[in-house]
């Protein structure tokens, strides 16, 4: 059975830092692509970092450089570092594990920013 955990999410000024885990069980993070996703109060889930099998990453512009993606393969799970928070950052944050063969979302964990 395939679990994506997430958490660390929270309430946190503009500006301010946080950083989110995703610790899988059932799918080796190492081995599939890992994103992170989020989804604001009447927006469409967007696709906000994602980090291949290979290790390469890569962000959606709204939060190139100051978003960071990572994982511990000894500990099986993948990190979202957020810096310089913005209220538009404000969203439900989802875990997600793919190939070709699959994909898995874990329940979200949500980021509040305030202004």
């Amino acid at each position: 059975q395939v679990q994506l955990v997430e958490s660390g999410g929270g309430l946190v000024q503009a500006g301010g830092s946080l950083r989110l885990s995703c610790t899988a069980s059932g799918v080796v993070v190492s081995l599939n692509t890992m994103g992170w996703y989020r989804q604001a109060p009447g927006k469409q889930r967007e696709l906000v970092a994602r980090i291949s099998s290979r290790g390469f990453a890569n962000y959606t512009d709204s939060v190139q450089g100051r978003f960071v993606i990572s994982r511990d393969n000894a500990k099986n799970t993948v990190y979202l570092q957020m810096n310089s928070l913005k209220p538009e950052d404000t969203a439900d944050y989802y875990c997600n594990s793919r190939n070709l063969l699959h994909t898995f979302w874990g329940q979200g964990t949500q980021v509040a920013v305030s202004s």
